[in-house]
């Protein structure tokens, strides 16, 4: 396989986090299959239009994987939907909707796409959420999403261990997407530079920092050993007691 160039899946590969990923896997040579439910825009790579939330469209997504390639490097399960409620005023189908995106797409490609990961002995990187860890109100079913993500990574690497495939999750804080734009404009008198002053390090992420720490735990030289783990990037937001100022 040492010939060949490495394979990399990619969801949610349209815009922010997933396609500054896809950029840098793209730039180190390896060949990137792009998924997101929007128009994608990167000018290289194999492009699956699809919504990883409706189980006949991931259906789709893995047999156009498999007539494809014979073998995948990378799975990064990074799709993700948030709804910003009260729990209260949460309605089933925004519950279902939030957790089929999130949650259930990340078991069905990391289950379906198995054995073409056994191939490569490669690995996964889930995308979660610092809100996996410490979160605000009114997110319930994002932040239980993002539970379940870190929940179910572990899972995943203790089932694939014995078939050499890795699996570990990034914990993404305040990052300047349009995620974070929409949340900005939720929050009454928060301003991006406002936020970027509430970190330790002074600044919001951007989705290139995510997109390093995505590469660097799929890199099967530089993180051979670690595998059910969680990355925070968040610029330093957690490791702060909320007592202090």
């Amino acid at each position: 396989m040492a010939d060949k160039r490495r394979v990399a899946l990619i969801t949610g590969a349209a815009r922010g986090i997933g396609a500054a990923a896809a950029r840098v896997f793209s730039e180190r040579g390896w060949d990137v299959v792009c998924v997101d439910r929007s128009e994608i825009a990167l000018g290289s790579g194999f492009k699956v239009r699809a919504d990883v939330s409706r189980l006949e469209e991931v259906d789709r997504i893995v047999a156009e994987v498999r007539s494809n390639h014979q073998f995948l490097d990378a799975l990064v399960n990074n799709a993700a939907e948030q709804i910003a409620k009260p729990v209260v005023e949460t309605n089933a189908a925004e519950w279902d909707s939030v957790m089929s995106t999130n949650v259930r797409a990340v078991y069905l490609l990391s289950s379906r796409l198995h054995s073409l990961l056994r191939s490569a002995k490669g690995c996964i990187v889930n995308v979660g959420s610092v809100h996996a860890v410490a979160t605000s109100s009114g997110m319930a079913a994002y932040v239980a999403s993002k539970g379940a993500v870190v929940a179910l990574t572990r899972a995943l690497a203790l089932e694939f261990a014995a078939d050499e495939i890795r699996v570990n999750a990034v914990l993404p804080g305040a990052i300047d997407t349009a995620m974070l734009a929409d949340g900005m404009k939720r929050s009454s008198g928060q301003t991006l530079q406002s936020l970027a002053s509430k970190h330790p390090l002074g600044r919001v992420g951007t989705p290139q920092d995510v997109a390093e720490a995505i590469y660097f735990l799929a890199d099967r030289e530089r993180a051979s050993f670690i595998t059910g783990q969680t990355l925070i990037v968040d610029g330093g937001a957690t490791a702060r007691l909320s007592t202090e100022s």
